[in-house]
């Protein structure tokens, strides 16, 4: 008795369902499982790569108990069991169990890889906690000799779990499927054949991003209007497809554009998303899926999250980063249980805020002194005004001088920052102003036996600039490369290129320290404070000097050293039209 093809068909099917069903439960749960496993040993390897530093100073110095309070503090935190293993197989720490009462752990075959200089891998059942543990072991070495190994273990009870549902998930889905198909097998076996082909090849080329793919079948059926129901989808996915894209690009314009530092995190600490300032701020590239603690490592910050995970609720805190502060405005999105951060740089702030802080006390002590002396002089005098006295008067006109000069400078630098000084710009011989102002103080540098040389071109230099602001600015250089020169010499010399005109001031003098050179220019701040009251400095110059170069649209630099010296540089355009 023959089967008709319609049952030799319906048969088949169903032996090709059921089989490609079995291959597929059987193959999709090994490569489930063996994904899972996979991404849990390379992680466990990341932790153990993480903890080397630390492990080979702690086991090299013999710090046994700090180094088990450190696994054991760290172990609740990344939900992973941690054991130090000493070059002999001897365990000398371990987050679960007492170190002392662990056998020698020499043979386990993660370990022997591990000792060898290699990183190895094990799953097996744990006597200890009676449980099934996946093991990961990493070597730690110094030139290139095992010192000890860091070995970290999780439970696979959870894969257990996942797997189920997934089998649970796929049953029914390929019960699902394999139910329509048997139906469809049915009913259209003698002339679905060849349309759901092409229909299956149009499918293929729109789950590979061709939207523009088409199915045109030569038929007046429903197999017709599934291939005109599947342009439409096309189209619409297309549509759809184009629309999210312009949605995330304008998303992605408004991130970059953000001048504060973005930041988004899961509640597994992983990193979801940083705009491009977070970037420069950090200093990398590509970090996205890493964990935030990889790439910021201040405990500032790890408590800020640890903060916001545990209470859910929006936090603002100050964190250096970078020797940069930042204020970070955490959020957290109970949606999609996400963490916002935003970081606004408050370095400049703080910085203003020092400065001013500094511009205080400075011009607290600057006053301070010359007032205490006006009072304690006027006091003698009021006690015995006799001739004698009278001398004190003279001391009495000099501070008051002092503070005079003081105010003045006060008042002649608020007026250049606020720009209310006004400047008279015209050709100005530079050359000759710099001769003069030489010879002003040639005089104090013979009575100091300070060899003072000046080096001026042949040629006239003449630029268009303020003729007072240019020979105020020369005059506080010289006076200070002399007034701060016991021994040696001071050279000032001019030239040009034909672009800028270079003005420069060295002497032998005492120097500057390294880390005063970048405040020399604040108001009131003295290297040397005892030796600028000394001389009666008003620790103004500088200020007002730079301040005048940078509305000549010029540039000052400075290099020096204790003991050795200090050079000032200044470059003005050389505009003499």
């Amino acid at each position: 008795m023959k089967k008709p093809i319609f049952l030799k068909l319906f048969i088949s099917y169903v032996i090709l369902i059921a089989l490609f069903s079995f291959l597929m439960l059987f193959i999709s749960f090994r490569i489930a499982k063996k994904n899972y496993i996979d991404t849990l040993t390379a992680d466990l390897g990341k932790i153990c790569i993480s903890l080397e530093d630390k492990v080979l100073t702690l086991v090299k110095s013999k710090r046994e108990k700090e180094l088990t309070r450190m696994v054991r503090e760290l172990s609740p935190k990344i939900a992973t069991r941690i054991t130090v293993i000493d070059g002999n197989g001897v365990v000398v720490a371990d987050s679960e169990e007492d170190p002392s009462v662990m056998e020698n752990h020499k043979n386990r075959p993660e370990l022997k890889k591990a000792l060898k200089g290699r990183e190895g891998t094990s799953i097996r059942f744990s006597s200890t906690v009676k449980e099934e543990m996946l093991y990961v072991a990493v070597p730690v070495e110094e030139n290139g000799e095992v010192i000890a190994a860091i070995r970290a273990s999780l439970f696979l009870k959870d894969i257990k779990g996942i797997l189920a549902d997934l089998r649970k998930r796929t049953i029914e889905v390929t019960l699902l499927i394999g139910l329509i198909a048997l139906i469809f097998s049915s009913i259209f076996s003698a002339r679905i054949v060849k349309p759901v082909k092409e229909l299956c090849r149009a499918a293929g080329r729109v789950a590979s991003g061709d939207f523009s793919s088409k199915v045109i079948l030569d038929r007046d059926d429903e197999l017709k209007d599934l291939a005109v129901s599947f342009n439409h989808m096309t189209d619409q996915i297309k549509s759809l497809f184009q629309q999210l894209t312009g949605q995330k690009d304008e998303l992605d314009n408004i991130i970059a554009s953000i001048t504060e530092g973005l930041l988004v995190l899961g509640v597994d600490g992983k990193i979801l998303l940083a705009n491009q300032t977070f970037k420069k701020i950090i200093g990398a590239e590509k970090f996205k899926g890493s964990f935030y603690w990889e790439i910021i490592k201040e405990p500032d910050f790890a408590e800020l999250v640890k903060i916001i995970s545990g209470e859910r609720k929006n936090i603002s805190k100050e964190i250096l980063l970078k020797n940069r502060t930042f204020l970070c405005n955490a959020a957290f999105l109970e949606a999609k249980e996400e963490i916002v951060i935003v970081f606004y740089d408050l370095t400049q702030i703080r910085e203003l805020e020092k400065i001013k802080k500094d511009f205080v006390i400075n011009i607290s002590h600057e006053l301070k002194t010359p007032l205490t002396s006006i009072k304690g002089y006027v006091e003698t005098i009021e006690e015995d005004p006799s001739g004698e006295n009278m001398k004190y008067l003279g001391i009495i006109k000099r501070n008051t001088e002092r503070l005079i000069n003081i105010v003045k400078d006060l008042l002649m630098l608020a007026e250049l920052e606020e720009g209310k000084e006004k400047f008279e710009f015209k050709k100005v011989n530079i050359t000759d102003l710099l001769e003069n102002v030489a010879k002003l103080f040639e005089p104090k540098a013979k009575s100091k036996n300070i060899e003072f040389e000046i080096c001026l071109p042949e040629k006239k230099i003449i630029l268009t600039a303020d003729s007072f602001k240019i020979e105020q600015m020369l005059i506080n250089l010289v006076d200070n490369a002399v007034k701060y020169t016991d021994e040696g010499s001071v050279r000032v010399s001019l030239r040009e290129d034909g672009r800028n005109v270079y003005v420069e001031v060295a002497d032998t003098g005492i120097g500057i320290k390294t880390e005063d050179i970048q405040r020399i220019f604040e108001r009131f701040y003295v290297a040397d404070k005892s030796r600028s009251r000394m001389l009666g400095g008003t620790g103004l110059g500088l200020s007002i000097v730079k301040h005048i170069v940078l509305q000549h649209n010029g540039d000052i630099k400075v290099s020096s050293a204790p003991s050795k010296g200090t050079r000032f540089s200044v470059v003005l355009p050389y505009n003499p039209a």
